[in-house]
């Protein structure tokens, strides 16, 4: 990619800021880390360390005072704020990348859409997860015939942490947009919907089991796809034994795999992409690799280790930057966040009212 590196600024500078869409972006051949706004003196000084030349405002006013001097506006703040920041920059005349979830609604997030649309600029959703190792590997082994027709999916992203850790995503005030529901249910309907198509009929169990939580924790939905494929998906804070990511069940095989895409945790660790360690970005050992057949148990030696293709979290970034540059394809759009926040609004009901809810 030739010419100017376009200019971002980056709304928000705590997790999702500071551990995903800052390294991103400064890895990004054609894109540049401009401005980091965040009223928290650390983690201004945090950010000039990390990214020397890179400047620091308190505030999202600053940011848009400067708007010519930007070609794109990265929004990784709390929830609650994505749908005010997002249509300022649109308003602005800027292109916007908004983490997901992009909106509490799928109207705000359509609404939006039709901003973006009006004003000809580019409006994606960081759905990183498409681009998990595990994820990828599925994918392609759907592609490729290797589980014949799928017929059920289950998706598990778990985690076991007792102890809650305070902040906004753990808030029961609905305004907060947080819970599991909204956070971790985001990955994996979004992955659902991409592997098999719309959702007619949704059904969720949602509990608080944490003393002291305030809004969900552990999560359970059950999606009918258009196509026929059941999705099994479930979200948890309270696991204290994990399942595997995946177990895709097919008519001719079916694919079980463990653990977690190691990109989070090496970001986490400060390993960033173009300076990764033994085996390249993305990848992980062949312990860890899932496995394909039937019949038997993969726990004890049944079916075969499928490689594990890299992950590649760098790819949306550089999708972004050719969609700016070259008019490539958004790589995720308002629209497919919308389709994804249709489901999690069903069920979100489902959970409340104990019915399920058909689309």
């Amino acid at each position: 990619m030739t010419g100017t590196p376009l200019r971002a600024g980056l709304v928000g500078y705590g997790l999702a800021g500071s551990v995903f869409h800052a390294p991103l972006i400064a890895a990004t051949e054609g894109l540049v880390l401009d401005t980091v706004v965040t009223s928290n003196p650390e983690r201004q000084a945090q950010a000039r360390a990390e990214f020397p030349d890179v400047r620091t405002v308190a505030g999202p006013d600053e940011l848009f005072a400067r708007s010519a001097e930007l070609d794109l506006i990265v929004v990784a703040s709390p929830n609650k704020t994505h749908v005010p920041l997002a249509t300022a920059a649109l308003e602005a005349g800027l292109p916007v990348v908004v983490d997901k979830p992009v909106a509490g609604t799928a109207a705000e997030a359509r609404q939006l859409a039709a901003l973006a649309e009006e004003r000809g600029l580019l409006l994606s959703v960081f759905q990183n997860r498409r681009w998990d190792n595990d994820f990828l590997t599925l994918r392609e082994l759907i592609a490729e015939g290797e589980l014949g027709d799928v017929w059920r999916f289950e998706s598990r992203f778990e985690r076991w942490r007792p102890q809650l850790k305070g902040g906004w995503r753990e808030s029961g005030d609905p305004v907060e947009i947080g819970g599991l529901l909204y956070d971790l249910g985001s990955h994996v309907v979004d992955q659902a919907l991409v592997l098999f198509g719309p959702v007619t009929r949704v059904y969720a169990e949602s509990v608080v089991r944490r003393a002291g939580a305030e809004t969900d924790d552990d999560t359970f939905i059950a999606l009918t796809h258009a196509n026929g494929v059941r999705s099994h998906l479930y979200v948890s804070a309270t696991a204290a034994q994990l399942g595997p990511r995946f177990r895709v069940l097919g008519s001719r095989a079916g694919y079980v795999k463990y653990g977690l895409d190691p990109q989070e945790a090496d970001l986490r660790d400060g390993r960033r992409p173009g300076r990764p360690g033994p085996g390249g970005w993305g990848t992980e050992e062949e312990s860890l690799w899932g496995r394909v057949g039937a019949g038997e148990s993969p726990l004890t030696g049944g079916g075969r280790p499928v490689p594990t293709l890299p992950g590649d979290y760098p790819a949306y970034y550089a999708a972004v930057a050719a969609a700016l540059r070259e008019d490539a394809p958004n790589p995720v759009t308002a629209g497919e966040a919308a389709a994804a926040l249709d489901v999690l609004e069903a069920a979100r009901r489902s959970a409340r009212e104990g019915v399920a809810v058909t689309l």
